[in-house]
């Protein structure tokens, strides 16, 4: 009877701790995506400082359109919708920045 007790704790130890690891991962994915949406801002900040509203106004649009639809997820409370908005928003801002380097190099200001 003895050699069946320490089996159970350690099942049930198993099971606390993966159950604990879970619950961690679920936090983090329900936290707002504070980090995500700044970076976004930024990533918007720095195309428009490098001349992409001239230089690659519809990449920078993109990029502000899906920082939009990330500030409505984010008030609606999908946290989860709304980092994957805010990444994609830094991502389109990182290109139109790249496009606006990219364009003022081929084509100079007069």
């Amino acid at each position: 009877m003895l050699t069946v007790v320490p089996w159970i704790v350690t099942r049930l130890m198993a099971k606390l701790t993966l159950s604990a690891f879970s619950l961690l991962a679920l936090t983090a994915c329900v936290t707002a995506p504070v980090q995500e949406m700044s970076d976004a801002r930024q990533a918007i900040h720095s195309a428009e400082a490098s001349g992409a509203v001239q230089r690659s106004p519809d990449a920078l649009l993109a990029a502000q359109r899906l920082l939009r639809e990330a500030q409505e997820r984010l008030e609606a409370g999908a946290y989860g919708e709304a980092r994957r908005y805010a990444l994609d928003a830094r991502d389109a801002a990182i290109r139109a920045r790249e496009q606006a380097t990219r364009n003022a190099v081929l084509r100079p200001a007069p």
